[in-house]
């Protein structure tokens, strides 16, 4: 458990216990962080007592897998989210779920070990001026994080997509290769855009101005914030109907290609069907003009190559060959 003390914008201090909370929230200009990992039901049980957390939220904060959301309680609000990174190797998307107990004066997050709360914490010291806004400030510090995290990862998938389309058009495409990677991007974009749309309504909630949340001196940190999350949804959308698009290119470039390998092979079985059929005819055991003369030889001789080279200069030029 990490902890920290804001009073009046500035740290005061770090690392005392979690039963030290209650008294703490009720000093004035004060703001109060704490941070679980993994925590027991124990740990939970004790944030419950000390800020007067309504049980559901804490029974949400247990379950795992909820969808990014915000609830309103009378006290306090309750915050689910994920983040999101991507293996640049495999394209594989990566979640990591975070959520927060957020009341006027205290935020408490609690996430897994596979989620860095390091980045926000650099976040809050290098935004240290917007420290006298409280609760607010940290809450913002955290999704801002969050949504950067999601627009990088789209930025990320953008550049897959762009080197899957020169592969698509590669003189030597591998369409297996292709239409693998094609499904493994579709797949995490579809992933992305179920935590990244529902945060539209979670920042458009925490600006209402009913909710009474946030000071109005956030307000423009926050309209940012969600500006982010308009982009990252748009983005995920648009990659979404360009990774469809690429499959269906992919099989229209396939037929493309059986079709001039089969005008290629027929052109070829039509020019090799002359001399089979002269020297078919010349092989006869009749007479004919021709039999068992010399001039017959190279009568057919001739037939057979000015045949066939006018057949193949006729395809050339009409682009089958």
């Amino acid at each position: 458990m990490n902890t920290r003390l804001y009073r009046h914008g500035a740290l005061e201090s770090r690392d005392f216990p979690m039963a030290d909370v209650s008294d703490l929230v009720l000093g004035e200009g004060v703001a109060v962080w704490a941070d679980f990992i993994s925590p027991t039901a124990e740990d939970l049980a004790q944030i419950e007592e000390e800020l007067g957390l309504h049980h559901l939220a804490i029974e949400d904060a247990v379950h795992e897998y909820q969808r990014p959301k915000l609830d309103r309680y009378d006290t306090h609000l309750f915050l689910a989210a994920y983040s999101a990174t991507l293996d640049p190797e495999t394209g594989e998307l990566q979640e990591s779920e975070v959520k927060a107990f957020i009341t006027p004066h205290a935020l408490i997050t609690i996430h897994g070990p596979e989620f860095d709360m390091s980045p926000v914490v650099r976040r809050w010291d290098n935004d240290s001026r917007l420290s006298t806004h409280g609760a607010s400030f940290l809450l913002w510090g955290l999704l801002d994080e969050i949504v950067d995290g999601h627009f990088d990862t789209v930025q990320g998938l953008d550049e897959q997509i762009d080197s899957l389309e020169e592969a698509l058009f590669a003189e030597k495409p591998r369409n297996g290769d292709i239409q693998r990677r094609s499904f493994e991007l579709r797949k995490s974009l579809v992933r992305l855009r179920r935590i990244v749309m529902p945060m539209r309504e979670v920042v458009n909630t925490i600006m209402r101005r009913d909710f009474d949340v946030m000071p109005r001196e956030m307000m423009p940190y926050f309209q940012d914030v969600y500006d982010h999350v308009l982009r990252a949804t748009d983005w995920t959308d648009s990659l979404r109907d360009l990774v469809t698009t690429i499959l269906e290119t992919n099989v229209g470039l396939q037929g493309n290609r059986m079709n001039m390998i089969m005008k290629k092979v027929t052109s070829w079985a039509a020019i090799i069907a002359v001399p089979t059929a002269i020297t078919g005819y010349y092989g006869q055991n009749v007479p004919y003009p021709g039999f068992a003369e010399p001039w017959g030889f190279w009568f057919s001789s001739a037939s057979i190559l000015v045949i066939s080279f006018g057949l193949y200069f006729t395809f050339k030029r009409q682009d089958w060959l």
